[in-house]
C-alpha cells in the first residue's frame, strides 16, 4: 500500500511539473530525475542518472586491474616475436610460424588466437605444453587488396602472466599492375 501511495505522489509530481515546465532547462531535469526516481521504485535500474544541482556525481570508474594469479605460471619465450616478410607481391599469401618454449613453473595452454584483421589468420598449438615443451603460432597472411608497407599483429591469449601476448610481422606489398584499357 505505502509503495502504491509513493508511486501515485511521484506520478502527480511529475505531471505537474510537465504542465509547468515548457522549456525551462531546470524543469527537464527534475522531470529526469522524477523518471529515475519513478523506476528505482518500481525496481529497475535508472535509465537516467539522477542530477541534483549543486551536488557532484562521482566520475564512472574503470575496472580495477586484473591481479597476477597465485601459485606457479607458464612463461612463452618466443625466440623472435617480430617478423619481416620484406616485398612480397600483392596477392600472394605468406605464413610465419613463432616458435616457442614454455620456461616457466605449470603447464602452458593458448586459450585462443587473434589477428588483428580478416587478412591475417592465426593457428597455434592446441595441447597443453609442459614446462619444458616446446610449441607455435603460426600467422597466415593473405594480402590480396592490400598495398604499400602492412604491419600486422596477432594477439595470443594464454594462461600466462600477463594475459596476453602480441606478435607483429610487416610486409612492403607491391600492388598489382592496374589494368588498363583493351587494345
Amino acid at each position: 500500500m505505502k509503495q502504491y501511495v509513493v508511486k501515485s505522489v511521484m506520478l502527480l509530481a511529475f505531471v505537474a511539473v510537465m504542465t509547468t515546465a515548457c522549456k525551462d532547462k531546470n524543469a527537464e531535469k527534475k522531470i529526469a530525475q522524477l523518471e529515475s526516481r519513478l523506476a528505482e521504485l518500481e525496481g529497475k535500474k535508472s535509465a537516467t542518472p539522477t542530477v541534483t544541482p549543486g551536488v557532484s556525481t562521482p566520475a564512472p570508474t574503470s575496472p580495477a586491474p586484473e591481479a597476477k594469479p597465485e601459485g606457479p605460471l607458464p612463461t612463452m619465450e618466443f625466440k623472435t616475436m617480430d617478423h619481416d616478410f620484406g616485398t612480397i607481391n600483392e596477392g600472394d599469401v605468406v605464413e610465419y610460424t613463432y616458435a616457442f618454449k614454455n620456461t616457466g613453473a605449470a603447464p602452458l595452454i593458448i586459450q585462443g588466437a587473434q589477428g588483428s584483421c580478416g587478412c591475417t589468420v592465426p593457428d597455434w598449438t592446441k595441447d597443453p605444453i609442459p614446462v619444458g615443451g616446446t610449441g607455435f603460432v603460426k600467422a597466415k597472411f593473405d594480402s590480396n587488396g592490400k598495398a604499400q608497407i602492412q604491419n600486422k599483429t596477432v594477439t595470443v591469449t594464454a594462461n600466462t602472466w600477463p594475459k596476453q601476448t602480441v606478435l607483429r610481422f610487416k610486409a612492403m606489398v607491391t600492388p598489382k599492375a592496374a589494368a588498363g584499357p583493351a587494345k
